[in-house]
């Protein structure tokens, strides 16, 4: 039998450790981008459906499109490596902190310096979350410490410390005042953030909580643990409404989860979620039966 081949054309990308993109095939010439960080990046977050932005070690915040790959904006302000990036989906206000204590807050379509500054902190800053109407800002840091800031103002609204809280990762739940917390001191933490206490708190896990995120409903928060040699690094899903246990746990991999996201979900597909690892490997669950994609 002869050697079955396509006709249909086909069309590649390449992620190139030099920070450029090229397209190979005969689908079109290769494209060139300058990188956007000099360093490693740290973290990265959604800006608009366009856009996305990064923090690095080269203590830059970068705003890029998804699309081109460009470089839009570039803030340089810290002193320090960028630790955490975050935006209310759809604003035009960038907010990073660093290992310098600092927090910061960056205008889209401003200059290129800080348009706020939030200090405060006496550790590195680890956890950022911002209100969806970009109004109000919460931060966690390894100095055992969650507080609530004024964006327009940099005013501290609020303080609240626990002993052992070393945060890992904030964010906020879509449409209520309530604010999710992963900590070292391996649980996961409901902060109200009207008076910036604790609504609820998780079941203790067995490891250190390294992530969070919550689903666009507000329905259900992931937390992500840390692991190795196969004990631990799994994810778990929690129920915000019926707050009792975890619904569902997500078990695979070899090292550290480093992060858990619930995907969007299409009009076919059924609810998933991702998460990466120190295994060098990204897993996709279905949501409600931990099935793997």
């Amino acid at each position: 039998m002869g050697q079955l081949q396509s006709k249909v054309s086909f069309h590649t990308t390449k992620y190139r450790t030099d920070g450029s993109v090229g397209q190979t095939g005969p689908a079109g010439a290769s494209q060139q981008h300058s990188p956007a960080h000099t360093d490693a990046v740290t973290s990265v977050a959604a800006l608009r459906p366009d856009l996305c932005v990064s923090g690095g070690r080269d203590k830059s915040v970068a705003v890029c499109s998804w699309r081109s790959g460009a470089a839009l904006r570039r803030f340089i302000g810290h002193e320090r490596e960028v630790t955490k990036v975050t935006s209310a989906l759809d604003s035009s206000r960038v907010f990073s902190a660093s290992r310098d204590k600092t927090v910061m807050m960056w205008e889209l379509h401003g200059t290129s310096g800080p348009s706020q500054h939030f200090p405060g902190h006496e550790l590195v800053v680890t956890g950022l979350a911002v209100s969806p109407d970009a109004s109000q800002l919460c931060t966690g840091s390894r100095d055992n410490t969650v507080c609530k800031w004024d964006t327009e103002t940099g005013e501290c609204l609020g303080r609240a410390a626990i002993s052992r809280n070393l945060v890992t990762h904030l964010c906020w739940v879509p449409g209520e005042p309530y604010v999710i917390q992963t900590s070292e001191d391996k649980t996961t933490r409901v902060w109200d953030s009207r008076e910036l206490q604790v609504a609820h708190t998780f079941p203790a896990k067995q490891h250190i909580q390294t992530c969070c995120d919550v689903s666009q409903d507000g329905r259900y928060c992931l937390s992500s643990s840390s692991g190795s040699s196969g004990h631990g690094g799994e994810a778990t899903l929690w129920d915000l409404r019926q707050t009792r246990g975890r619904v569902c746990e997500y078990k695979g991999h070899f090292q550290t989860t480093t992060s858990c996201v619930f995907l969007p979900r299409g009009p076919a597909l059924a609810p998933s979620i991702a998460t990466s690892s120190s295994d060098s490997t990204v897993k996709v669950w279905d949501r409600d039966t931990a099935g793997r994609g």
